[in-house]
């Protein structure tokens, strides 16, 4: 269920697996079990939404790099955002998915808590790394299990506050609530085109950027799917509708675990946002972005946001060892 290479290579090994009965992709660089050795520490990425794993391939490399290989550095993807292997489908069982809605909010939440009890020591130390709605998922399961050994949280342009208010929230929120199922037969036809041809329309798109990461094309073009973006909108649909009171009480219980990066020209979590957590807790370590990176840095300053980590994390990493 899953491609492999070997463990001392710096290389991805990518696996897919279900989890709350629905597939679900891992993106690892490191060790590759965590169960086979002593208790190690592991940086986990919990992505924004889309929630592809691919998209954090050259951030993921990097960092590993950074931290000299000492240390494994995994990615989850949200449940159903990624396209399953032919021997797999997108639901296990689907009477069990019925109830559960893994595919909502509060469903990709345990769904993040189900994948650490399933395929990580209690015993192992985590630092989470959050980005977008990935953040909120983050408080939120620290607040659901607090004894999850958590050491650092790296909260990278969080959306962990009012969004259907934001500027791009308020664009979005009508499309994604009530015109989401418009998308639906465009995607279709679409996704009917032959992927050189779908990755030559995604380079299209993004050709204004000068430093594309190109290892992100083949994610964009797995989100030409009717299955994946569907799941990607229903998730979106519920952010504006439940992300709205920023959880001041879990950041206050954790707040000498947790890092926050806002950007300076972010349509999804303005610079409002970060002068009042700043305000309201002067003494985290909050910052707000000075270097120009966008809000979704994965697709050209992925190598960049990586170093900035290591900077933030290397007084700490001495007493993780």
């Amino acid at each position: 269920m899953g491609s492999s290479v070997m463990e001392d290579k710096d290389e991805a090994y990518t696996e897919h697996l279900y989890c709350c009965g629905a597939v679900t992709e891992v993106l690892k660089f490191g060790t590759h079990n965590l169960h086979s050795g002593k208790p190690k520490v592991l940086f986990l990425i919990i992505p924004g939404n889309p929630g592809v794993v691919g998209f954090y391939k050259t951030f993921m490399q990097t960092l590993h790099q950074t931290l000299g290989r000492r240390y494994p550095v995994w990615a989850v993807s949200h449940a159903g955002h990624c396209v399953p292997p032919d021997t797999m489908d997108m639901i296990e069982d689907p009477t069990v998915m019925a109830a559960g809605d893994v595919f909502g909010l509060n469903g990709q939440i345990e769904h993040k808590l189900a994948f650490l009890t399933e395929h990580v020591p209690r015993d192992s130390r985590l630092v989470l790394v959050g980005h977008s709605i990935g953040c909120y998922l983050i408080l939120e399961m620290m607040k659901r299990d607090p004894e999850l050994q958590v050491v650092k949280s790296v909260m990278l342009f969080p959306t962990i506050e009012r969004m259907a208010a934001t500027p791009q929230g308020r664009v979005m929120t009508p499309v994604l609530c009530r015109l989401r199922y418009v998308a639906y037969l465009p995607i279709f036809l679409l996704s009917l085109l032959p992927d050189v041809l779908k990755a030559f329309m995604v380079k299209l798109v993004f050709g204004g950027l000068r430093s594309l990461d190109h290892s992100t094309v083949p994610s964009t073009v797995s989100l030409i799917n009717v299955d994946t973006a569907a799941n990607a909108m229903y998730m979106g649909s519920q952010e504006m509708l439940e992300v709205l009171e920023r959880d001041n009480f879990t950041i206050n219980q954790n707040l000498d675990k947790l890092v926050f990066y806002y950007g300076a020209s972010d349509h999804w979590c303005p610079v409002q946002y970060y002068q009042e957590i700043k305000r309201k807790f002067p003494e985290g370590d909050i910052r707000l972005c000075s270097r120009g990176i966008r809000h979704a840095f994965v697709l050209d300053a992925g190598k960049e946001v990586a170093g900035m980590i290591f900077e933030w994390i290397r007084e700490d990493l001495q007493t993780w060892s």
